[in-house]
């Protein structure tokens, strides 16, 4: 029968903020895969816990997830902690995670802190739909790519930035996305956590008066239901009401359906669309 793989969330900075069934595992499990085992051995060292260590990181992660699987199916079991917050998200443990399931190994999770959603309760922003983005990718194509795509994102949209990067970074999101609201959580749940509220284009000024310090979350508000409108008010501002409706209608929309999508469009009810139409 083989081991189990246990997914441990640790402090992303607050030591306190660690589970009970955390501590208990983490001295319970045969061995202990971390993506940093020096920075990892002051967690383990401070609760006093001596299951041995071994590395887990973006470096080895394919071949030490086969090592780590033989250990699961020889009936070991196997705690997967990383630097701060919950393995496998933004993380090399979703491959070890993977290569489990393949496999047939039990896995479970014990929940606890993570920055994504610590972040995200603070930022004031709308918390009912939400997308993580991770970081951006550092490659120009593909961080164009990237960033086009979330311009129409409707959702929240959680980044995480490491402080020689976050400049640029709010530029490139301030030059795609324009003036949105932001937060920018630093340093969270440590003694000079900071939250600022503020819009993008007020980040790129404060920053560049400002040495960026601390990791950060970034939490920057989707597309608005407004602005989607004003796009497609001005899209189609050159076109008459009769031959928007006639572009869905070729489409093949019956006259109904037509008139309801070129409402949507310009942002008004279908009823002035009929009206329109008829006062012609």
């Amino acid at each position: 029968m083989s081991g189990t793989l246990f997914i441990c969330a640790t402090p992303i900075g607050n030591l306190g903020d660690i589970t009970q069934r955390v501590i208990e595992t983490l001295t319970q499990v045969d061995l202990i895969a971390a993506e940093d085992t020096r920075n990892s051995l002051k967690l383990i060292n401070h609760f006093d816990i001596h299951t041995p260590l071994t590395s887990y990181h973006e470096y080895n992660k394919y071949e030490k997830a086969g090592e780590l699987a033989d250990i699961l199916l020889s009936g070991k079991d196997v705690a997967l902690i990383t630097d701060a917050g919950t393995p496998a998200i933004s993380d090399p443990g979703e491959v070890l995670v993977r290569k489990c399931a393949e496999e047939g190994i039990p896995v479970t999770s014990l929940p606890g802190p993570s920055a994504v959603i610590t972040a995200l309760t603070l930022s004031g922003l709308s918390t009912g739909r939400f997308c993580f983005e991770g970081f951006l990718p550092r490659e120009n194509k593909l961080r164009k790519e990237r960033l086009a795509e979330i311009k129409e994102e409707t959702r929240t949209i959680v980044f995480y930035e490491a402080p020689h990067h976050l400049r640029e970074t709010l530029k490139d999101l301030y030059d795609a996305l324009g003036d949105r609201r932001i937060s920018l959580c630093r340093e969270l749940t440590k003694k000079h956590e900071e939250i600022l509220r503020i819009t993008l284009g007020e980040a790129v000024s404060y920053y560049e008066e400002k040495s960026p310090r601390g990791e950060f979350v970034l939490v920057t508000e989707g597309k608005s239901r407004e602005e989607i409108r004003r796009e497609r008010a001005e899209e189609y501002a050159g076109m008459s009401v009769r031959e928007h409706v006639e572009m869905y209608e070729a489409r093949g929309h019956d006259r109904k359906s037509a008139m309801k999508l070129a409402a949507a469009d310009r942002g008004v009810s279908k009823r002035e669309i009929y009206n329109e139409l008829i006062n012609e």
